[in-house]
């Protein structure tokens, strides 16, 4: 992949793709396209084709999907696994007719069984039920993995997968009930400061295991991986730090310097108790991340403060 090379960022706006963007354009990259879901339908495969045929891409960052925490998956299931088939679909199918030279696809790490050996490698794939609150995102990340094997396969096209853990960072979404933990969080200290409210209620009884990674840090990967990967084999993209949900809130409550109480509501399912992916195998083909939590987590609330 040259600087000069054409390279496409599918969900510029959303976290990763911004950080992708941030990250091509620091690198030097200087022929981009870029185009915001009003302005392209990656659900409309007729629309995906008429953009691939025009703008002659040679490289795909597929990072646009639908994405959401446990409320919203378990709200919209059928919304999760529709829009991010469908847009799969088209970009993959589109990158394949129109003759890309690599795309990236990002999957997640809820592709992986509820309960499994620790830390989670990426042969664990397929091997056990998945965690209910979130099946049907997890089965459309799931069809869009066997999607770049298939297209590898039949058609020897260089579709490659990477597999970040939770992930947090610049242009998260904060929406109340839509957003990830560590947005929803930051919403709910930042708030209870502002507003002075005597305690701060967290769903769960706060005792789940994570793994959070800055999108900085996967964007650096995404790069990086695009550079120096041409295998059809998923790579689990991670940070090695884990924290309980309750080590978290006890963290960021310190960063805010909120003075309430924290209440956990543990009548609310937790999600899959622990999750921690071995990352071996991108240490190896030359990744590993550099933004420690509680510096990340840092920067995010001070940008977001005067946000609510």
């Amino acid at each position: 992949m040259l600087k000069t090379s054409k390279i496409y960022v599918a969900g510029h706006n959303g976290l990763v793709g911004s950080a992708v963007l941030r990250h091509l354009i620091k690198n030097g990259y200087n022929n981009i396209v870029c185009k915001s879901s009003k302005e392209l339908d990656l659900t409309n495969q007729n629309d995906v084709d008429l953009f691939f045929e025009k703008n002659d891409i040679e490289y795909v960052f597929l990072c646009a999907a639908k994405v959401g925490g446990i409320l919203a998956n378990m709200k919209y299931p059928a919304d999760f696994i529709h829009i991010n088939l469908m847009i799969q679909c088209n970009v993959m199918h589109s990158a394949f007719k129109y003759k890309i030279k690599k795309l990236l696809f990002l999957g997640s790490n809820c592709i992986y069984p509820r309960i499994c050996e620790m830390p989670i490698k990426e042969e664990c794939l397929l091997s056990g039920h998945l965690e209910p609150t979130n099946v049907s995102y997890a089965v459309a990340k799931i069809a869009g993995i066997e999607m770049c094997k298939a297209y590898h396969e039949q058609h020897g096209c260089n579709f490659i997968t990477l597999m970040p853990i939770n992930l947090y960072g610049p242009n998260d979404n904060y929406h109340p009930e839509n957003s990830h933990v560590i947005a929803s969080l930051i919403r709910k200290f930042v708030q209870g400061k502002k507003h002075n409210e005597p305690f701060i209620e967290i769903w769960g009884d706060g005792s789940a295991k994570r793994e959070f990674l800055h999108s900085d840090d996967l964007a650096a990967a995404c790069i990086h991986f695009m550079q120096v990967y041409n295998d059809h084999h998923h790579v689990n993209i991670a940070s090695g730090e884990e924290y309980a949900i309750h080590e978290l809130a006890t963290l960021l409550k310190e960063i805010v310097d909120y003075r309430g109480d924290i209440v956990f509501s543990a009548n609310v399912p937790n999600g899959t108790p622990r999750k921690i992916l071995d990352t071996t195998k991108a240490n190896m083909l030359g990744w590993t991340p550099r933004i420690k939590l509680a510096d990340g987590l840092k920067q995010i609330c001070e940008s977001m403060k005067d946000e609510f």
